[in-house]
C-alpha cells in the first residue's frame, strides 16, 4: 500500500500499570545498585487504596518487606498521587517477595560456563526504521512524547487541574511509507471535577502542536480530547494495573513484532529484557549505517543455555546486502550470551527506572549508563564492512 493509516497509543506514568511498572523497575535498580549479580523477577498489582508486591528476588538482605514498601511509597509519590483512594502515604503495601527458586538459579548460575545461562526458554524481536530521528516508528513515538510532555507540565504547576493517569492515541497518513500529517489525535486525561472539557482543550492541543513536526496538523486532523466527556474518577482507583501489561506501548507501538515477555521487574539475566534490548540495538545500527530503511531481528533462547538457538534479520526489502553476511558479522561484533550482553550494554546497574515509562526504545542514551542499548556505536564499523 502507497497510501494507508497507521495508529499507535501510549499511555502515561500515572496509568495503573505504569504505576506497577515503575514499582517493579525501583525495586530491580535498588537491588542492582547494592549487587550487581541480584536476580528479580518482580510484579505488581495496584488497585484503590491498595498496592500488592510479588516474586521472587535474590540479593542483599537489607532490601526487605520494609524496604521495598519504601520504594513502592517514593514511586508513588514521584508520580503525583496524593488523591483519595489512592494516596502515597496511605495506600496499603502488601509483600510477598520470596526467595528465587534454587532449581532456577542451579540453570542460570554460569558455575563453570563462559556465561550465565538463559533466564528463560522465548524468543525476542528488536525493530528500528528511519521514520524518525531516533529510528523509531513515527506514531508510537509522538504518543510518547504527547503524554511525556503533559506529565512535565503537569509536575511544574503549569497545567492546574490534570492528574497523572492519562492515554494517548496517533494516527498517522503515510504516503509511499512515509509519514506525512496527523490524521487523529486521542488524548484521555485523569482531571479535578472543576476542570471543563472545553479547558482540557485549551491545556492540550497547544502541547500536541508543539510535539508534533510542522505542517503535520491540517485542517482535517481531528481532536479526540476525553472522548467521554469526564475522567475524573481515574488512577487505580478506577482501573487495577498490573505489572507487563503494556508491552507493545513498551515497545514499537504495533509497527513490529513482539515476542510475549514484559520487561520491568527482571534483572537482565532474564532475555526477555536484555536480549530485546540488545535486539533493538543491534537493529538500529544497522538502520543508522544506512544498511536498510527497516531492520527485524529476533532472537531465541532456551533456559539455562548460554547461546540462542537462533538469530533471524529481516530488512524488508530495503537493502541490496546479503541478510545471512549481515547477521556472521552482527554475531561477530557482539556476543549474544546473557553475559556478553549484559557487558556489551552495561546492564547490571540500576538503570531501569526511567524505562518503566514512555518507552524503553527512542530514547536518549545516557552518561549515566541509562538505555545503553540506544547508542550507535556500531554505525561506523558497519559501514566500513560493507562499503
Amino acid at each position: 500500500m502507497n497510501e494507508y493509516l497507521f495508529t499507535s497509543e501510549s499511555v502515561s506514568e500515572g496509568h495503573p500499570d505504569k504505576i506497577c511498572d515503575q514499582i517493579s523497575d525501583a525495586i530491580v535498580d535498588a537491588f542492582l545498585a547494592q549487587d550487581p549479580a541480584s536476580r528479580t523477577g518482580i510484579e505488581t498489582l495496584c488497585t484503590s487504596n491498595h498496592v500488592v508486591i510479588a516474586g521472587e528476588a535474590r540479593g542483599p538482605a537489607g532490601i526487605d518487606a520494609v524496604a521495598i514498601e519504601r520504594i513502592a511509597r517514593e514511586c508513588i509519590r514521584t508520580i503525583g498521587y496524593d488523591i483519595d483512594n489512592f494516596h502515597w502515604q496511605k495506600v496499603g503495601v502488601d509483600v510477598r517477595v520470596h526467595t528465587q527458586s534454587p532449581d532456577i538459579a542451579l540453570g542460570v548460575d554460569a558455575g563453570s560456563r563462559k556465561s550465565e545461562g538463559a533466564g528463560d526458554q522465548g524468543l525476542m524481536f528488536g525493530y528500528a526504521c528511519d521514520e524518525t530521528s531516533e529510528y523509531m516508528p513515527a506514531p508510537i513515538h509522538y504518543a510518547h512524547r504527547i503524554l511525556e510532555s503533559l506529565a512535565v507540565q503537569r509536575k511544574a504547576g503549569e497545567l492546574p487541574g490534570l492528574r497523572p493517569d492519562s492515554k494517548s492515541q496517533v494516527t498517522l497518513r503515510y504516503e509511499n511509507g512515509k509519514p506525512v500529517s496527523a490524521k487523529s489525535i486521542v488524548v484521555s486525561t485523569h482531571h479535578e471535577e472543576s476542570v471543563t472539557t472545553a479547558d482540557l482543550r485549551d491545556m492540550i492541543i497547544p502541547s500536541v502542536e508543539q510535539v508534533l513536526p510542522a505542517g503535520w496538523i491540517r485542517n482535517d486532523t481531528e481532536f479526540l480530547i476525553n472522548p467521554t466527556g469526564r475522567f475524573v474518577i481515574g488512577g487505580p482507583e478506577s482501573d487495577t494495573g498490573l505489572t507487563g501489561r503494556k508491552i507493545i506501548v513498551d515497545t514499537y507501538g504495533g509497527a513490529a513484532f513482539h515476542g510475549g515477555g514484559a520487561f520491568s521487574g527482571k534483572d537482565p539475566t532474564k532475555v526477555d529484557r536484555s536480549a530485546a534490548y540488545v535486539a533493538r540495538y543491534l537493529a538500529k545500527n544497522v538502520v543508522a549505517a544506512g544498511l536498510a530503511r527497516k531492520c527485524t531481528i529476533q532472537l531465541a533462547y532456551a533456559i539455562g543455555v548460554p547461546e540462542p538457538v537462533s538469530l533471524y534479520l529481516d530488512m524488508a526489502g530495503t537493502a541490496e546486502i546479503d541478510s545471512a553476511e549481515l547477521t556472521r558479522v552482527l554475531t561477530q561484533l557482539v556476543d549474544l550470551t546473557p553475559r556478553g550482553i549484559i557487558r556489551h550494554l552495561g546492564l547490571d546497574r540500576p538503570i531501569y527506572g526511567k524505562t518503566a515509562s514512555y518507552g524503553h526504545f527512542g530514547r536518549r542514551a545516557g552518561k549515566d549508563g541509562t538505555f545503553s542499548w540506544e547508542r550507535l556505536d556500531l554505525v561506523e564499523q558497519l559501514r566500513e564492512t560493507f562499503a
